[in-house]
């Protein structure tokens, strides 16, 4: 298990509890108590510390190298039906952003979203989850077959940003992510938004628009990164905790201004800590919201969607 910086209490103590069990189980030395008591300050850092998390705190748990990437996600949701889709049928396949089709118990869905590899050799091939505009124009294909034949659709939002370099701009990437946000206002199926990493600028909106709209706990969600906004307006990535803090990124921001409709609730430590846990929840969320939206007439879908987005920003002053 890697740490971050904050957690180095916990690791600690993690450390001291081994050092006492070995020495219980080596020696005639009773250390029960002594492992009690370890065990016990270890649950109060526990919930001292991811109690009272700053929004960079989270922006860095959504980044642990452990955390579950979508992929980890449509398989244990999926439970091995997952079949996946490839290419955007006009220039290639786009290995940051994952699509196909998939049940999650009876309920078929088609899943969408950007993958972006669990080592250094597989971030290369994913390109950090940053998609080039093929992988939006992929996305997009899956989700018109996916309405052509009725089938909700699932996405899961991670990615640091759709990829910046001048090649994806060639290819037209603003227009790829303008073009989906377009198309999935007026799509005539259910679309769940899951945000379960990373939820940045127009890389995340590309794949983002929903009737419902969902975000694990220790997830952001934000126009820009901290680093980018730090950098921006303090010509230095240094003030990147004060960026978190005023760019109001984290789940709670979120739900609190409405522009996403619940929060999901992690394992302590988040989703790496207990992830049969973590995908279990994420599952009965998806469930829950497709359950409300099952019935509803396509016009009232639409019409919903249209209604909930262009609500957001409406203010007293």
């Amino acid at each position: 298990m890697e740490y971050l910086d904050f957690e180095l209490p916990i690791k600690e103590l993690l450390e001291q509890l081994d050092k006492c069990q070995i020495i219980g189980e080596e020696s005639s030395v009773d250390v029960t108590e002594t492992c009690k008591q370890i065990n016990q300050k270890l649950e109060d850092t526990k919930k001292d510390i991811y109690g009272n998390l700053t929004a960079w705190q989270r922006v860095q748990l959504s980044r642990h190298p452990s955390r579950p990437y979508t992929l980890e996600h449509i398989t244990n949701l999926t439970k091995g039906t997952f079949l996946e889709l490839f290419g955007d049928r006009n220039f290639k396949d786009d290995k940051a952003m994952i699509g196909g089709l998939g049940k999650i118990g009876d309920q078929s869905f088609m899943f969408v979203g950007q993958q972006k590899g669990i080592n250094t050799k597989m971030r290369q091939f994913r390109n950090f989850g940053m998609p080039n505009p093929e992988g939006y124009r992929k996305a997009l294909r899956l989700m018109k077959m996916a309405e052509k034949f009725n089938i909700p659709v699932v996405t899961l939002i991670d990615t640091p940003g759709a990829f910046p370099g001048i090649e994806a701009e060639e290819r037209g990437q603003g227009e790829a992510i303008a073009r989906n946000i377009l198309e999935m206002v007026r799509l005539k199926v259910p679309i769940i938004c899951v945000i379960v990493g990373e939820g940045a600028s127009g890389g995340a909106l590309g794949i983002g628009v929903g009737d419902r709209v969902l975000m694990m706990e220790n997830t952001w969600y934000s126009v820009i990164s901290p680093e980018s906004c730090s950098s921006i307006l303090w010509k230095s990535w240094e003030y990147k905790e004060q960026a978190a803090e005023a760019l109001k990124l984290t789940s709670a921001d979120m739900k609190r201004q409405k522009l996403v409709d619940d929060i999901i609730p992690e394992p302590l430590g988040g989703a790496h800590y207990d992830k049969v846990t973590a995908f279990k929840t994420v599952e009965e969320y998806i469930l829950k919201a497709f359950n409300e939206l099952k019935d509803l007439s396509t016009t009232d879908l639409v019409s919903q969607r249209m209604d909930k987005y262009s609500k957001m920003g409406e203010y007293n002053e």
